[in-house]
């Protein structure tokens, strides 16, 4: 009945970025999937952005991009946003709060993702 599936894309954006400043700044591209077999709105986004020394960002609120995507079985959403974080390297993870038509709310789980500067990772 629900099936979200939610891909991530990063990249670093080396041009608004200031390394000896202790700001590094990344871009995330999120495809959301509806693989269920009811249509399911995105009402709201919880994220946990947790960069390497630790520190975590909460961040909650309404839809993505300013939008409150309603997906038809088999279709597919597409946003760009981004965030920054003290360290080169660091993690994301969250959910997406949905309802279908009916009313019925669940949680999209998104799963855990790196952000990372290129070859700051072997």
């Amino acid at each position: 009945m629900h099936s979200i599936h939610v891909d991530v894309t990063t990249a670093y954006i080396e041009s608004q970025s200031s390394p000896e400043d202790h700001h590094y700044v990344f871009s995330y591209t999120i495809r959301i999937r509806n693989d269920g077999t009811v249509a399911a709105q995105l009402l709201n986004r919880h994220w946990i952005i947790t960069d390497a020394n630790g520190k975590v960002q909460e961040v909650v609120g309404e839809g993505v991009v300013g939008q409150q995507p309603l997906l038809q079985p088999g279709e597919d959403f597409h946003y760009t946003s981004g965030t920054s974080l003290e360290t080169p390297v660091g993690s994301m993870h969250g959910s997406y709060q949905m309802c279908t038509a009916t009313g019925d709310r669940f949680d999209a789980p998104i799963a855990p993702f790196t952000l990372a500067i290129p070859r700051s990772l072997n």
